[in-house]
């Protein structure tokens, strides 16, 4: 299950990053999130290497707010640093194994 950490990378951070990377926003208690992740964590189970960052969201977390995230969860698919894909309150993992062959192919 994901745990979504209260500690926030800065921005600049994850944007500085190499390869592909997927942040994850959303909170422990949300019950879509929870939801979710019948689809979220065998899509990234299938991909190890690719760094996956869950943040707690919520009014005034700044990295949300940075990256518009509205509804959770919201998983924003980085590559070097920049939102190739996003997918919100994912419905079923086609979405999700679409996003990560975005960002990992040719990586």
């Amino acid at each position: 299950m994901t745990t979504y950490s209260p500690d926030q990378p800065d921005r600049a951070d994850l944007d500085a990053t190499e390869g592909p990377a997927v942040v994850i926003f959303g909170t422990d208690w949300c019950g879509f999130c929870r939801a979710a992740e019948r689809y979220i964590a065998p899509a990234l189970a299938e991909h190890p290497d690719v760094p996956v960052v869950a943040v707690e969201d919520g009014k005034g977390r700044p990295l949300g707010r940075s990256y518009q995230v509205k509804l959770w969860p919201t998983m924003v698919f980085l590559r070097d640093g920049v939102e190739v894909d996003r997918v919100v309150r994912p419905s079923g993992r086609a979405e999700i194994d679409t996003a990560l062959a975005a960002i990992t192919t040719g990586a």
